[in-house]
């Protein structure tokens, strides 16, 4: 028998099989403003059936990283999808934007239906819990280009905000305060770092951490990303007047993200004793003797999102926060910029 492209390495019967494994994963995720059901050649999505009468379109693509690594290693493909659909949203809900669709992107050498459908499921359920459709994607089997049992991720997704909501606003002043909003972990950057100083410590990730004794490295590190959509949208929606901009908190920390939102004369000043940094970052700086600046611009350190609101209006949006599940920190504020643009003092 001659040539196949089933010998070759590329098993077409899998990829249909998993297609129809995530169409109840999919279905699950559908909402206003959903067409179509998996397997087109393009997902059409109604923006009006969604709700919106002038909306601009945002949209954000991302990944998740090395961390990746950790899944293989782990053999845990359940969360790492929702990590993927947390990356990209909570890139959204920072401008105001609701987050209305999500496509996938699996490659890998040698498809395993039920590792893809784990991961699969893990992105339906990030969709769920950020009320926006996984309405597509694509599965790409492609021997020689991954080691045996592993495989990339890649997301994209598109949201819509009415034009005159759009944040950050233009009225950012001295004086704003700045709502710190408590991450899972990790999240999802900073995890080659982490791989550097697992190994040069000899550990696994099957290893018990010496601050949790029922915890493994590795459980402790696939904590998924929190998907801060809804509570941020619920804020934002409920105190109009007081919040100015939200920033998310990835690779460069809360020194590299706050600029991003911040007029150029103004500073953020954080004070970092005003929440408690979880466990893992503690034992990551020692561990790793990482110097100071380089561990805050590497890592989130215990805070995911940051929202800029009024002053006088703090305490109100903290308790609303805090009304949707949150734990909300008052980590600082803004002042006239005279150097650094964040200043992180102890």
């Amino acid at each position: 028998m001659g040539a196949t492209y089933q010998k070759a390495g590329v098993d077409i019967d899998a990829g249909d099989e998993l297609v129809e494994r995530i169409k109840p994963f999919a279905k699950m995720t559908r909402r206003s403003g959903s067409m179509e059901e998996l397997g087109g050649f393009g997902a059409l999505f109604d923006p009006k059936a969604a709700g919106y009468t002038d909306p601009l379109l945002v949209s954000s693509t991302d990944g998740v990283g090395t961390k990746l690594k950790i899944a293989h290693a782990m053999g845990k493909h359940d969360t790492i999808g929702i990590d993927l659909v947390a990356m990209c949203v909570n890139d959204l809900v920072v401008q105001g934007a609701e987050p209305l669709f999500f496509l996938d992107y699996f490659a890998t050498g040698k498809l395993s239906v039920e590792v893809a459908a784990q991961v699969v499921k893990g992105i339906a359920d990030g969709c769920k819990e950020a009320g926006c459709a996984l309405i597509g994607g694509e599965t790409a089997e492609m021997p020689g280009m991954y080691a045996p049992g592993e495989y990339d991720l890649a997301g994209f997704t598109v949201g819509a905000v009415e034009r005159e909501k759009l944040l950050p606003r233009r009225d950012i002043q001295a004086g704003d305060a700045l709502i710190g909003l408590a991450s899972s972990g990790i999240h999802s950057n900073g995890f080659s770092l982490v791989r550097y100083i697992m190994e040069s410590e000899k550990l696994g990730y099957d290893s018990k951490t010496p601050f949790d004794a029922t915890k493994t490295f590795g459980e402790v590190m696939l904590a998924p990303t929190r998907i801060y959509v809804k509570s941020c949208l619920s804020v934002i929606r409920a105190h109009a007047s007081a919040v100015k901009a939200l920033a998310h908190i990835t690779g460069g920390g809360l020194p590299d993200n706050l600029p991003r939102v911040l007029p150029a004369h103004l500073s953020a000043e954080i004070h970092t004793n005003s929440w408690q940094m979880p466990s893992i970052f503690q034992w990551l700086q020692q561990a790793g003797n990482v110097p100071k600046a380089d561990f805050w611009r590497t890592f989130n350190c215990g805070i995911g999102m940051v929202l800029v609101v009024e002053a006088k209006e703090a305490d109100v949006v903290m308790q609303s926060l805090k009304a949707q599940g949150e734990a909300p920190h008052l980590i600082g504020s803004l002042v006239a910029r005279t150097s650094d643009e964040v200043m992180l003092r102890d």
